[in-house]
């Protein structure tokens, strides 16, 4: 049930009432206060974010009236042009923007999926993506993810029962939140199930190009036709940009389109035509995309270093590779019981369990290094075992 409290003159529909409140969201409330350290939301680092180029080209954009004016509800053809060539997408056609790449998911599920039809998920799941198929009152089946990504073994057992699912969800670059990417077996493996079982798979991938060690990996999208990819302009650019995208099927593209015509009709002009110059700007955009892996990679680094200096043998963790999170787990520990105390001494987390589905998780946490520099990622581990092994 939502965590939503309203008198009885106000009842909230069957849709809401089903939805789970956001513990991080709750969370980023507590962490405004100047002593925490917060290990808990997955904020961009403000520092490298690119103010003054977006303020150049905010000038000189707005400067034409024409970049204030409503849009087409599919969203600037130059940014979806621009999305197509940095997502290697084939058309503009198969892309469609919209306010961040939240919305994209809450549309193609409000598109794809009837009450009481089933998604499948990852255990430990995205908050959000939960929230989303809550809300259009969906069977949510979670299976536990692996070190290889969704287990697809479990899916395809669950496939040869009779199960059909609408949509399976997965974050394939650095799991939000358990921190895994997805390997090529498994996304070949989802792709030819997709296309043998008949369901959507939604690759949510807001990370991908924030990848500091490895190699990259071929998308699930390239594998199969059923696969509708969501991306973000907000961890490699600016979240206040608000520009997110879908692109998969045309005929998926354009269900989506006509149901956003009733949400919000048509996404900001301006910010998608500052978000097309930019990604156009391939030089820039490859040297500013170089400088904040960097950042991050540097950050990951002194995460793990501080867990493994100040909590030993008493922590596991899945050791960053990119993107912003990393999933830990203190057995004995109850995270959500000890949060608290540990705002109190001055750090933020996100328990395990609120990413648990069928899982309890009540001894993991997810931490967030992007936001802090490695000195203040040493002090907050420091912190953070004084709390979790007093």
């Amino acid at each position: 049930m939502s965590s939503l409290a309203l008198s009885s003159d106000y009842v909230p529909s069957h849709a809401l009432a089903n939805v789970r409140g956001s513990a991080i969201r709750d969370l980023l409330k507590l962490t405004e206060q100047p002593h925490v350290l917060s290990l808990a939301g997955g904020l961009p680092a403000t520092e490298l974010i690119p103010a003054e180029r977006i303020s150049e080209c905010a000038a000189r954009i707005s400067a034409d009236s024409a970049s204030l004016q409503y849009t087409v509800s599919a969203g600037v053809h130059e940014c979806r042009e621009a999305v197509a060539s940095y997502d290697d997408v084939t058309t503009p056609r198969r892309v469609l923007l919209t306010h961040g790449s939240q919305q994209a998911l809450f549309l193609l599920a409000h598109a794809l999926v009837n009450p009481g039809e089933m998604v499948v998920v990852d255990d430990p799941v995205y908050v959000g993506a939960l929230q989303v198929f809550q809300s259009v009152r969906a069977e949510v089946v979670a299976l536990p993810i692996t070190s290889a990504g969704t287990d697809v073994d479990a899916l395809r057992e669950l496939l040869e029962t009779g199960a059909r699912p609408r949509i399976v969800h997965t974050v394939s670059n650095f799991h939000n939140p358990a921190g895994v990417t997805a390997t090529t077996q498994t996304r070949i493996e989802l792709a030819r199930l997709a296309d043998h079982y008949g369901f959507v798979v939604v690759e949510d991938d807001p990370y991908g190009r924030l990848r500091f060690t490895g190699d990259d990996v071929a998308t699930i999208a390239a594998h199969g036709e059923r696969v509708v990819r969501l991306g973000s302009a907000s961890k490699i650019l600016a979240p206040a940009l608000r520009v997110g995208w879908m692109s998969g099927p045309p005929e998926i593209i354009a269900m989506v389109e006509l149901l956003r015509q009733g949400a919000d009709l048509c996404g900001s002009t301006f910010s998608q035509l500052i978000v097309a110059e930019l990604l156009d700007d391939r030089t820039w955009l490859d040297n500013h995309i170089a400088r904040v892996r960097d950042a991050y990679r540097l950050r990951a680094a002194a995460l793990a270093t501080a867990l493994s200096r100040e909590f030993g043998d008493r922590v596991e963790f899945t050791r960053p590779e990119g993107g912003m999170f990393c999933w830990a787990r203190v057995p004995g520990a109850d995270t959500s019981a000890l949060l608290a105390g540990a705002v109190d001494a001055g750090v933020a987390y996100v328990p395990g369990a609120a990413f648990g589905v069928r899982a309890d998780f009540g001894d993991c946490l997810r931490l967030s290094y992007s936001a802090l520099t490695p000195d203040e990622l040493s002090e907050a581990v420091r912190r953070l075992s004084v709390a979790l092994l007093a």
